[in-house]
Formats: C-alpha cells, sequence, structure tokens
C-alpha cells in the first residue's frame, strides 16, 4: 500500500505541467473555448464542465487537443513546404552555377599542363570561331582558283589551315598585350591572362614571337609573290587593336584584316591576282565582317562607353539592323559578281541563295541587348562560311 502511495505521488508529480505551459496551452485551446461556451448557451443540456476552472492542460484535454494537433500539423506542413521550396531553389540555384562551371571550363582546363593552359588561352585555342572567321576566305579563293572540275589544292588548303590558326592566335597575342589596360575594365575581357596577371607583357612578347616564327615557316612554302603579299598583312594585324582609339570603324578595319587570305589564296594557286574575281570576294569578306563583328560588338557597348573606345555598334546605335542589312546585301551581291567573272556553275548561286538566308536569318533574330544571342549569331557565321565555301566547290566541279 505504501508502494502504490510513492507510485501515486511520483506520477502526479511527472505530469504537473509548468505554469507557462499551461498558459501556452490555454492561449491556444481559446477559439475551441469560445465555440463551445456558445453552443452550451444554445443546448438544453450543457456540459456541466462548461465553466469549470482550468487547472492545466490534463483536466481539459477533451476541449484543447484536436485544437493543438491541428495547430501543430499546419506549422509542421507550413515548414515542410518552406523547407523542400527552398532546397529546391537552392538546388536550382546550384544547378546554374555547375552549368556555368560547365561552360567557362574547357578542353584547355582538363587536358593541357597548367603552365600551358595562360598561353593557349592567350591564343583562344579554346574558342575556334575566329579560326574558322579568318579561314573561310582563304578557302574560298584557293577553290575558285582551283581548274575546273577539279578539287582544290588539298595542300594548299591545309596550309592555310595551319596559318590561320597561328595567324589568328598571334593577332589575339597583339591584341591583348596592346588592350591589357582597357581589357581590365570591361566584363568579358577581365580575366584574359594578360589583363588578370596570369602571364606578364613579356612573357606575352616572347610567346608572340613563338607564333610569327611558326607563320613565317609557312609562308616560306608559298610563292615569292605570295610572300610579299603575305608579310604585307602583319602591318594590318599589329594595327588593327589601336583603331578602336581612333576610329567607330574598327570592324571595318578588322574586315581588311580578316579577309586577307581571299587576296592571298588566290595568289598562292596562280601566282598573281585576277582583280575581276579577287577583288569583289575581298570586298565581299569586308562587307561580312562588318555584318557578324557588329553584332559581336554590342555585347561591350556598355563597356565601351565607360571605357572610351569606339566600335560601329556606337556608331549605328538604334540603326544598326538598317546598316548591317545594307552591309549583307552589299556581301551577297559581291559574292555573286565574284561567281559570275569566274564563270562558275549554277550549283553556286543555289548555295548562295541559302546562305543569303542565313545571313538574313542572323540580322532579323539579333537580340542586341542579349549578350548571349548576339554572342549565338556571331559564333553561326561559322555556317555561312561553310554554306558559300560549299557552293563555290560544286560550281567549280559542275563547270
Amino acid at each position: 500500500m505504501a508502494s502504490f502511495w510513492l507510485v501515486s505521488r511520483a506520477s502526479r508529480r511527472f505530469l504537473k505541467p509548468s505554469h507557462s505551459f499551461s498558459r501556452t496551452l490555454f492561449a491556444v485551446s481559446s477559439t475551441y473555448q469560445l465555440t463551445t461556451t456558445t453552443t452550451t448557451s444554445k443546448n438544453p443540456n450543457p456540459n456541466p464542465y462548461a465553466n469549470a476552472t482550468l487547472l492545466g492542460p490534463f483536466t481539459q484535454r477533451h476541449r484543447w487537443t484536436p485544437s493543438c494537433v491541428e495547430f501543430d500539423l499546419r506549422l509542421l506542413a507550413h515548414i515542410s513546404s518552406s523547407s523542400s521550396s527552398t532546397g529546391a531553389k537552392n538546388d536550382g540555384n546550384r544547378a546554374s552555377n555547375d552549368a556555368k562551371v560547365e561552360v567557362e571550363a574547357s578542353w584547355i582546363d582538363l587536358y593541357l599542363p597548367r603552365q600551358a593552359r595562360p598561353y593557349a588561352k592567350l591564343a583562344r585555342l579554346d574558342r575556334p570561331i575566329g579560326t574558322w572567321l579568318l579561314a573561310w576566305p582563304c578557302m574560298w579563293s584557293i577553290t575558285l582558283a582551283a581548274s575546273p572540275g577539279h578539287l582544290p589544292d588539298i595542300k594548299m588548303m591545309t596550309l592555310f589551315g595551319c596559318g590561320a590558326l597561328l595567324l589568328r592566335g598571334a593577332g589575339c597575342t597583339i591584341n591583348d598585350l596592346l588592350d591589357r589596360d582597357i581589357d581590365t575594365m570591361v566584363e568579358r575581357t577581365k580575366l584574359r591572362p594578360v589583363a588578370s596577371g596570369l602571364l606578364t607583357p613579356f612573357k606575352g612578347l616572347c610567346f608572340l614571337g613563338f607564333q610569327l616564327l611558326l607563320g613565317l615557316g609557312i609562308l616560306l612554302q608559298l610563292n615569292n609573290y605570295s610572300r610579299i603579299l603575305g608579310a604585307s598583312s602583319l602591318l594590318l594585324v599589329f594595327s588593327y587593336p589601336l583603331m578602336k582609339r581612333l576610329t567607330f570603324w574598327p570592324q571595318a578595319y578588322l574586315g581588311l584584316t580578316f579577309n586577307w587570305g581571299a587576296l592571298l589564296g588566290w595568289a598562292a594557286v596562280k601566282g598573281s591576282i585576277d582583280p575581276a574575281i579577287v577583288l569583289p570576294l575581298y570586298l565581299s569578306g569586308v562587307c561580312w565582317t562588318l555584318v557578324y563583328d557588329t553584332i559581336y560588338a554590342h555585347q561591350d557597348k556598355e563597356d565601351d562607353l565607360k571605357v572610351g573606345v569606339k566600335s560601329t555598334a556606337l556608331r549605328f546605335g538604334d540603326s544598326t539592323k538598317e546598316w548591317i542589312t545594307g552591309f549583307g546585301i552589299m556581301c551577297i551581291s559581291s559574292l555573286a559578281l565574284s561567281g559570275y567573272n569566274a564563270e562558275i556553275g549554277w550549283p553556286y548561286y543555289a548555295f548562295l541563295a541559302a546562305a543569303s538566308g542565313q545571313l538574313a536569318w542572323q540580322i532579323w533574330t539579333a537580340d542586341l541587348s542579349s549578350r548571349v544571342d548576339c554572342n549565338r549569331k556571331f559564333v553561326s557565321n561559322k555556317w555561312f562560311g561553310a554554306i558559300i565555301f560549299s557552293g563555290i566547290l560544286f560550281g567549280k566541279l559542275s563547270s
């Protein structure tokens, strides 16, 4: 009997609620109590416990338990949904960040030794679009110079392909050395090797000498006329980076530089230049460059205004699409004239029509306020070059 009394006393002590806990539970159950009181006034047989004094949660547990449980379930559901939505947002942000890292990472970071990576990035080996844009006018010219019904000189095309890779890399090195102070203030270029400090200007100069030496090895394999013509292009290559400080037309100067291969390719095969064929081809390349590089320049127009450099994107402004439409028409017209003077076959004109559609698509759909879309349209020009090359090739084979 004494042991039963001790157990009962211990149980009551364990179950006795604290004062603060009772107040909390009383507040939670207040809504339910009001409802019960209202119901009792209408009920002829009221609950005898309706007006009982609240001594603790256990004296009126039949009243507050449902409300408290409902409250806890609502709270738990709210916490769960908040946690899941927050987790989803974090996962989404993490996925987008991972996507950005994957986009920024290239084969240079994955496969080249750490010491070689800055030099490869200085030459833009991870961005081959520049090499394509420099190589296509060379391939057009070499193929136009082929005999009717014959394939172009494969060895010559290989030499010019390697030369385009080297000369484009050398041009990027020159550009980064001269523009290193400007590049640090432009969002898109501030992480370039020289601007970011990964390479010193002296190391950049040494690398430039190495690139030019390799380029000279390719140039010496051409005829004397082509050697002189090719060496003269270095004046354009070295002076181009300065044009954005002097004129609003650096894209036109880039066109003169990047399309020099339209003159050189024909000369390497023929030993001279046929102005009726080569000059319209060269002009078409200059106009083509004005189209794609103006679109490309719209990526940096805000930074260019802050830094104080010039471009056709700033010169044309809201009239950009009208201007580049005119240059696109001149490009296609010059290509048609060059093919006509070369007496090329009809497939060339079918491909030229397809290339016209591709160029029109670029111009009409370009979102000049979007850096991503401007870059996408710029990169798509490798396909324009490929279409023109295919037209010249099939036109020559059929003539």
